[in-house]
């Protein structure tokens, strides 16, 4: 029978089928971060199991670490200290392969394990983290799961689980300039609903998409969790295996036949299509405390949830472009890497934030990502155009208690969330690619960026 890409992936790894219709399916990857990661692994200990095959498992220390420069253990999290030397110490304990804070691989999880091939077409990976999906774009099955999952992968190598429903969706035509994987998936969340993809897979598939890079199928699939989707994925080809090649983890004979079967056959039914002209697409900048709540960069806040209109501070009608913001962030696992940064520093070179802009950070999303952009000068431009230069880590993406922007700031960011309170008690996030950010952060004011990648082109 035809086979979509997720069932051919999925057959690959069941291992049976349980009597109330869940399969149970094989691990290939788990990999835990200081967060949740040394409670799983304590439990495991306490209640006399161990990891089943430490080979597949690995560790970061990403979400609570400081970012700023010269940094330890201490963070400006309270107690945060504990969960990194916690981590460090059930690691060690357990066998686990665990990437620092001070290691020069060390960065957010899902940056790092493509950098360093532990994500590979055809597999399962899972992780403590929503934004797993993100490793889909490498033609996995990567998903994200709750600490107690992690603990049952990491003792049996296997999760039990409903077989999700598939869905395609399309991007066909070309994409304007300026307009990015990013605002590719805020339109589609805008059009389709914030849970759209519920009980879904998604892949992502047409010209559009097979025109994009892998360092942007990573930012389209990063965002299915905002879909609602259990994951998302890209089916592989030369450009995702061309990306492998040489990573530390990955195979060294690179010949793998099997690799170039992992797509849907032609014939293949999905549970769901959608279809979405690409070129239909405008950079995009989200209004409200949702990322469905999302428009064109050049559009008005449209009627939504009193509550959303109320947090973020701005009525229906208003016309979101000019929007005066009082901070700037670039990071996230989301849009952290070094096109990301290489493409926001273009429209920064040689110009200098406003004077209103209280605070602007750019945060690479792993250390060999930041000792890239300052191989190129690329730190440079970004302090001499006002922004602090970081090191990695999920930083402000989400506030853990530490760090945080001044009470009721307004901030333009490449992240991938503009829940309330998402950056800190009252802070008012607006989600966009890094570029909308780079010329809100300018203008002092969200703006869109098509104007100044049109003068840096000339």
């Amino acid at each position: 029978m035809p086979q979509t890409l997720v069932d051919r992936i999925w057959d690959a790894h069941r291992v049976a089928t349980t009597p109330g219709g869940a399969d149970l399916i094989a691990i290939d990857r788990v990999f835990l971060h200081e967060r949740t990661g040394a409670s799983a692994l304590k439990r495991m200990a306490e209640m006399g199991r161990s990891v089943h095959d430490p080979a597949r498992v690995f560790a970061v220390t990403d979400h609570i670490v400081d970012t700023r420069p010269g940094r330890t253990d201490a963070t400006l999290m309270p107690g945060g200290q504990a969960f990194i030397s916690e981590t460090r110490e059930a690691c060690r304990a357990a066998g686990i392969t665990l990437f620092d804070v001070d290691s020069p691989d060390q960065g957010i999880v899902h940056v790092i394990s493509p950098e360093l091939g532990i994500v590979l077409p055809g597999i399962t990976l899972v992780a403590p983290d929503s934004h797993t999906c993100t490793q889909g774009a490498f033609g996995a099955l990567a998903w994200g799961i709750g600490s107690s999952e992690a603990e049952h992968a990491m003792v049996t190598g296997t999760l039990r689980l409903p077989r999700p429903q598939t869905m395609r969706v399309s991007f066909d035509g070309a994409l304007s300039p300026g307009v990015t994987a990013k605002d590719m998936a805020l339109a589609l969340i805008a059009r389709h609903g914030a849970g759209g993809g519920a009980g879904f897979a998604v892949e992502f598939a047409g010209s559009a998409v097979r025109a994009l890079d892998m360092e942007a199928r990573m930012t389209l699939c990063n965002m299915a969790t905002e879909f609602a989707a259990m994951t998302g994925i890209v089916a592989p080809d030369e450009a995702a295996f061309a990306w492998l090649a040489g990573r530390r983890y990955a195979p060294a004979a690179f010949d793998h036949p099997h690799w170039a079967t992992l797509r849907s056959d032609d014939a293949a039914t999905f549970d769901r299509e959608i279809a979405i002209d690409a070129s239909s697409i405008a950079p995009m900048v989200s209004w409200g405390t949702s990322p469905e709540q999302a428009i064109p960069v050049d559009g008005a806040v449209p009627q939504g949830p009193a509550r959303a209109h109320d947090y973020i501070g701005l009525d229906a009608g208003h016309a979101i472009g000019g929007t005066p913001v009082d901070a700037a962030f670039i990071g996230s696992c989301t849009n952290s890497r070094l096109s990301d940064l290489r493409k926001a520093a273009a429209l920064l070179r040689g110009k200098r934030i406003a004077p209103s802009i209280r605070k602007a950070l750019v945060v690479p999303g792993s250390m060999a990502v930041k000792r890239a952009a300052e191989a190129e000068g690329l730190d440079k431009v970004f302090e001499a155009a006002g922004f602090e230069w970081r090191m990695s880590g999920c930083s402000l993406c989400f506030y853990a208690g530490g760090e945080g922007f001044a009470p009721g700031s307004r901030v333009i960011s490449s992240t991938n969330r503009n829940f309330e309170g998402r950056q800190g008690p009252g802070i008012r996030t607006h989600i966009a690619s890094p570029e909308t950010v780079a010329a809100s952060a300018l203008a002092g004011a969200i703006a869109d960026p098509r104007p100044l990648l049109a003068r840096v082109a000339a």
